[in-house]
């Protein structure tokens, strides 16, 4: 008795990560532990960027929600905590 094949589950938000029109990200930047860093890098990567179709503001605040909204439950919560911090730190850097 032959079974189905399951069909793969696809990595959709790794692809976004990689290919997204928001912005070209540093290697690595999710992984840092100091806000000011990763909000410093996004700010970075946005202005750098030529594929964004928001302005650098959106562009990076839109990489940080969607990373943190990734990880979900699977994020720890000083992990949360650290993203948090990273977008007070990205509004300040925007002067908002």
């Amino acid at each position: 008795m032959a079974t189905a094949k399951q069909p793969k589950k696809r990595k959709w938000s790794a692809a976004v990560m990689q290919k997204s029109d928001a912005l070209d990200l540093e290697g690595g930047v999710f992984k840092q532990r100091d806000p000011k860093k990763i909000a410093a890098s996004l700010k970075r990567s946005a202005e750098r960027s030529k594929r964004r179709k928001g302005t650098p503001y959106q562009s990076a605040m839109s990489m940080l929600n969607f990373y943190t909204n990734r990880g979900g439950k699977n994020l720890s919560a000083s992990r949360k905590q650290i993203l948090s911090r990273a977008k007070d730190e990205l509004r300040t850097l925007y002067g908002r």
